[in-house]
């Protein structure tokens, strides 16, 4: 015969069991704590012990919530700004609304996501025309000391941006920016570049495993574009003898000829997009030339799947890469670059830069060649 439990062994608070002599077992209740109504949660005590809890969480963050908007009313009253948790609230409908508008990429909103997170867990209940220098640069110390300093990078962006937009909606005096007054954190960039004789190595063994890896390769090479731009590259983008993309990140339009040769390599994009053709109907340059258990003959590779199986090549190729890391799939980008610029070609048009010094970036090859002295 089962003990009738004790009241007191019961940890989570409102949550109640109940025996019943007729039946011999133990039942459990949740009592509401404002209303004081008792809710049945059956006789599966872990089931009981896992919604009783997510309720407690559920009225506990209602709770919280009230008495920011209790807050908010009050110092709104009084002339005095709002809290940081009810402006990021605003923040990030405002950061909905620019997606949908095309003011800013999905990508962009994406990143937006952690360090609006981080500013709301570390100063919520603080009211954001109290937010210092010194809060930031807290948070920007500790993605550093954690060995994130790229994260610290886009925190810092995203944050001058949450100010700007509370400037602009008058929640904070005009230029009072915070984030803006921290030092932009320093990345050193330890990745290596990509020689024309390595990514040779590497297509050799890519080229062999997956068709379309060797295709998405040439493709990177012959047209100097971004990983994401060649994954969406489709057949009907090909008219008036030129390949048309519109980058993703940019949203810049590069309208490629095809007659366009890479001399290093010796292929012109008209063979390379000739070379993406096969039996199977597909709209997309890249896809997959047999049927795999995640897609079917002539899906999109996405560019997850380019990137994963690059790397694999990649090291397959037994690359000595010396102290940095080794080459990703988009310093292709940078090898295309440094190709086209020794052919006379205009790479800040074909890569789609606005300005000769993003261009410049990609032809740093960061020590990768020897700098041959003319006398």
């Amino acid at each position: 015969m089962a003990a009738r439990p004790r009241k007191n062994n019961v940890s989570v608070p409102n949550l109640y069991p109940l025996y019943s002599r007729k039946v011999n077992k133990v039942y459990w209740r949740y009592k509401h704590p404002i209303t004081g109504k008792f809710h049945a949660l059956g006789d599966n005590e872990e089931e009981a012990i896992a919604i009783a809890t997510e309720a407690n969480s559920r009225l506990a963050e209602q709770r919280t919530r009230q008495v920011l908007a209790i807050s908010d009313r009050i110092a709104t009253s009084k002339g005095k700004a709002i809290t940081v948790s009810t402006w990021l609230d605003r923040y990030w409908v405002i950061q909905e609304e620019r997606v949908k508008s095309g003011d800013i990429k999905p990508n962009t909103f994406k990143q937006k996501a952690k360090p609006v997170a981080i500013l709301r867990e570390r100063t919520a209940m603080k009211l954001i025309s109290s937010v210092d220098v010194r809060d930031i640069a807290q948070i920007l110390d500790d993605s550093i000391s954690a060995g994130q300093p790229r994260m610290a990078q886009v925190i810092r962006s995203v944050l001058i941006d949450v100010f700007k937009e509370a400037q602009h909606f008058g929640e904070v005096p005009p230029g009072y920016n915070p984030a803006l007054a921290t030092k932009q954190p320093r990345r050193r960039i330890t990745r290596q570049r990509l020689s024309l004789d390595e990514w040779k190595t590497i297509f050799e063994f890519a080229d062999t495993h997956h068709k379309y890896l060797g295709n998405a390769m040439l493709l990177a090479i012959v047209t100097g574009q971004r990983l994401g731009d060649i994954s969406r590259m489709k057949f009907s983008d090909v008219w008036d003898d030129h390949l048309h993309v519109v980058q993703e990140k940019t949203g810049s339009k590069v309208a490629i000829p095809l007659s366009l040769r890479c001399d290093a390599i010796g292929w012109k994009l008209k063979d390379v997009i000739a070379r993406c053709r096969d039996y199977a109907v597909s709209p997309y340059l890249i896809h997959f030339f047999r049927a795999t258990s995640q897609a079917e003959r002539g899906a999109q590779v996405k560019s997850n799947t380019i990137t994963m199986n690059f790397s694999k090549a990649r090291d397959k190729a037994n690359i000595d890469w010396g102290d940095g890391t080794p080459a990703t799939f988009h310093e292709q980008r940078s090898l295309a670059e440094r190709l086209y610029k020794e052919q006379g070609i205009n790479t800040r048009m074909l890569l789609g830069h606005k300005t000769q010094q993003q261009t410049d970036r990609y032809h740093d090859d960061r020590g990768k060649d020897w700098v041959t002295v003319a006398y």
